[in-house]
């Protein structure tokens, strides 16, 4: 099978939350899956995180700190920007077309004799596909320690047949309520269902319904609870400091700040910005500094300083350049992308632009999938925008453009719809003058097409 017939057959079995009846989620047909792959999870140790918002930013952290401590680290993520071998990296580097191709098409015939046996009831999902894809890939390469984000939830996500290391909970808020619940309280529980019995869990001071549930979990499993607190800056409102313009980037900002880990004091340099991003680094290191405490022996106060720096996670809150040139797509004022989906995520990124851009009037490319809160992002981040541009992402998960404009009225910002995402960032650029900035953001998916649009590797 070849790369593109693999990646279409992948696509062909729907989107993960399109139309998926509950049933799907069970851990048990993943665990036949992998008995019949040879339980490929079982020959790597891995970190395993889970949360709301930042679990992606922690995970990306903590794997390059691993990475610069010369251990050979894998990294699975969800979702993509542009193409789904983003999801799996070893290294730093994502899975080749290759390797995709061979190990799907292992796993693929094996679902299918699977089913053909009865001892599956369908076809695995797209995800139980792509996790198990990764565990392969991580087996066969021999990685010496994987570091696996959650999907969605925790309890029922098919990353949970792994026995983590270390367990880490990010951020807890208000997302996907229609599979995992509608109270924080709710949610924390699936969240929660990474952590084992006797295990080590990496946390910090959430709500109080989230700490409520995340303690009690820790207390009925035995589990031992490890605070990252030490390792967050203190954060005031006149804490702006940590700030920074990059002395790497053309355009964009670091967060800087010394810090004392494993007895040594470290000058903290992170490219992921905004106040809520010093707490994700902050689980990273604690993870690190356990891990170093379980064998781990070459991960240092110097490798953690050097893998934080050295992170990359793009959308998040990633500057681009404004340039001129003669390409009208190549021409373009100052762009900010950033992923926010979710409520707590357009408050971070509000909170980012005013600490960033001070004063800065912008245009707003806004396009989002319907099963989110679009209204209370649109009350969060529509009233900032000088104008907004609304778009349909090519998805069928996608809002439209009429949901869209719906959701901003009565917000009264001015706006505008466009069909496309082309065509959304040609208006933006028409409205924007130079030495404004556009800002795009609402779904990853809208993202990874701007990127696209404008020719961005990630």
């Amino acid at each position: 099978m070849s790369y593109d017939q693999a990646i279409a057959r992948m696509y062909a079995l729907g989107h993960e939350l399109a139309n998926l009846p509950s049933a799907k989620f069970d851990l048990d047909h993943m665990r036949v899956l992998l008995e019949a792959l040879e339980h490929p999870e079982r020959r790597f140790p891995s970190v395993l995180i889970s949360g709301t918002n930042g679990k992606g930013s922690t995970a990306s952290t903590l794997a390059s700190i691993l990475r610069a401590s010369g251990i050979k680290t894998g990294l699975y993520t969800s979702p993509h920007l542009i193409r789904l071998n983003e999801r799996i990296r070893i290294n730093g580097a994502a899975i080749s077309d290759d390797d995709f191709a061979g190990i799907h098409d292992l796993v693929d015939r094996t679902a299918e004799r699977l089913v053909d046996e009865r001892e599956l009831p369908w076809h695995p999902s797209f995800f139980e596909m792509m996790t198990a894809l990764a565990f392969e890939y991580f087996a066969r390469e021999k990685v010496e320690l994987a570091v696996l984000e959650v999907g969605m939830g925790g309890r029922l996500d098919a990353t949970n047949v792994v026995e983590p290391r270390v367990s880490v909970i990010a951020d807890i808020a208000l997302d996907h309520q229609k599979f995992l619940g509608n109270t924080i309280a709710e949610i924390a529980r699936e969240k929660t269902g990474i952590i084992r019995k006797g295990g080590v869990v990496v946390t910090l001071p959430q709500t109080a319904p989230a700490n409520d549930v995340i303690g009690n979990t820790i207390l009925d499993r035995g589990a031992r609870g490890v605070s990252a607190v030490r390792f967050v800056p203190p954060v005031w409102p006149a804490s702006a400091q940590y700030l920074v313009p990059s002395p790497q980037e053309k355009a964009g900002f670091v967060s800087r700040y010394p810090l004392s880990v494993l007895g040594q004091e470290i000058l903290v340099e992170s490219p992921l910005v905004g106040r809520h991003q010093l707490r994700n680094v902050a689980l990273a290191i604690a993870a690190a500094t356990e891990l170093q405490q379980q064998g781990f022996p070459t991960i240092t106060a110097a490798s953690i300083e050097k893998g934080i720096r050295e992170t990359r996670w793009p959308g998040r809150f990633q500057v681009l350049p404004a340039a001129a040139g003669g390409d009208p797509v190549q021409t373009h004022p100052e762009i900010v992308f950033d992923v926010a989906h979710n409520p707590a995520g357009a408050w971070a990124l509000r909170s980012a632009l005013s600490e960033n851009f001070p004063d800065q009037s912008f245009t707003l490319v806004f396009g989002a999938m319907h099963d989110k809160a679009i209204q209370e992002m649109a009350d969060i981040l529509f009233p900032l925008a000088e104008q907004v541009v609304v778009t349909c992402i090519d998805n069928p998960r996608a809002a439209g453009t009429g949901e869209l404009l719906q959701a901003g009225s009565r917000t009264r910002a001015t706006m505008t719809a466009e069909p496309s995402v082309s065509a959304a960032l040609s208006r933006a650029f028409d409205l924007t003058p130079a030495g404004r900035l556009i800002v795009v953001t609402g779904s990853i998916f809208l993202v990874g097409d701007t990127m696209k649009e404008l020719g961005i590797n990630p």
